[in-house]
């Protein structure tokens, strides 16, 4: 069983049991020493996982960090716990920040059970950093940030191979939330430099309100058009079905965008909008064509294989709200927005969906064949709302 295998086995037993871990102690037995078995580490030899580390700093006496790694006698890691859901900031470690210095650990983790923040000393030797370089989520996580951290597996730990690649991954990552910052609200010096290439004249209270609204639309449409590009781009390649999900120019009317059928059904631009956005997001995990939509009057619905007993997702938009409903194992979850491009926002939902009809799962007891699923008909799910 390799790392990916691990980790979403571990994946897995985090979904069942997080609500029954209140406690650190908790924690650090059910979700933090399994994760390290999954790097390969031995839990059980204190020459390689030394619980309750201590290390005298100072001042500070008995003070200690949850656990150190090892290799070959020498520090590598050095990890301290929290109850989930707890802040993982460097200020919050006192004590990571304080080993860190007096250690030979080049590495520190900060974790809740779910996240773990590395750290290192890229801005100044022997001192952790207060930004981290990597975090791998366990419930939300990609390839990459897999093969990321299979540097830090037991077989694999190379010191200067994850230390020349750091830097780049932490301004990275920083720059990646600062651009997702921008997308969700611009800010005024985002806003002032956009409107000063296109317009002449003063950067007043009134200009800078209207463009704000402007420079944000602008962000999501320029997405929605490469999305759609790209999409268009993959089904062109695939089977040649592209033509019946072309994008529609943007801003033009709705009553032009809109598709009728016979039974006075109606689809509207944002709904083939959403659709393309469940699709681009599925296509993850499997390829985009097996993505269907069957709209009817009071929702629109987006399903696997085109199977009504597969969902993925439900539309409701009306005329004052928009709502998108997520079908996990336990059922519907919806979710209100205020435009289709927060439907990325639940992207981990999304890929969770259509995974539950890829993997045969247990169901009672019973395990479900790849593709069954536990609704028998859409009616039958139990709506979570989050409104």
């Amino acid at each position: 069983m390799d790392l990916a295998d691990k980790i979403a086995e571990l994946k897995s037993r985090i979904e069942r049991q997080k609500t029954s871990v209140m406690t650190e102690e908790a924690t650090k037995t059910a979700f933090v020493l399994p994760f390290l078995q999954s790097l390969g580490y031995d839990i059980f030899n204190p020459m390689e996982v030394v619980p309750e580390f201590t290390a005298d700093h100072g001042v500070k006496k008995g003070e200690k960090v949850d656990y150190a790694i090892l290799q070959d006698g020498q520090m590598i890691i050095l990890i301290e716990c929290k109850p989930i859901g707890a802040s993982l900031e460097a200020k919050h470690a006192g004590q990571l920040y304080r080993y860190f210095s007096v250690t030979d650990a080049r590495f520190a983790v900060l974790t809740d059970g779910i996240r773990y923040v590395f750290y290192t000393d890229l801005e100044k030797e022997n001192r952790m950093d207060e930004r981290p370089f990597f975090e791998f989520h366990v419930l939300e996580y990609r390839d990459r940030d897999v093969d990321e951290l299979k540097k830090f597996a037991r077989q694999t730990f190379d010191l200067q191979n994850i230390l020349d690649t750091a830097a780049n991954l932490k301004y990275h990552n920083a720059l990646v939330a600062e651009i997702a910052s921008e997308f969700e609200s611009p800010s005024e010096d985002l806003v002032k430099l956009l409107t000063s290439r296109i317009y002449n004249g003063r950067f007043t209270t009134q200009v800078k309100s209207q463009f704000e609204v402007l420079v944000s639309r602008a962000l999501k449409d320029f997405v929605r058009e490469r999305i759609n590009e790209r999409l268009k781009s993959a089904l062109d390649n695939g089977n040649g079905a592209a033509v019946a999900f072309e994008a529609e120019p943007v801003g033009g009317a709705a009553e032009d965008a809109a598709q009728n059928s016979n039974d006075g059904v109606v689809t509207t631009e944002e709904e083939l909008d959403a659709f393309r956005i469940v699709q681009a997001i599925g296509s993850e995990s499997v390829d985009p064509s097996r993505i269907a939509m069957r709209d009817a009057k009071s929702y629109c619905a987006i399903l696997l294989d085109d199977n009504n007993r597969k969902p993925i997702c439900r539309l409701y938009f009306g005329k004052k709200r928009m709502a998108v409903g997520v079908f996990l194992p336990d059922g519907e979850e919806r979710h209100e927005i205020e435009s289709v491009v927060d439907i990325y926002k639940f992207r981990a939902g999304v890929l969770g969906a259509v995974g539950q009809y890829l993997e045969g799962r247990v169901v009672n007891g019973d395990v479900e064949e790849p593709g069954e699923s536990v609704l028998t008909d859409m009616s039958d799910s139990r709506v979570v709302e989050h409104m």
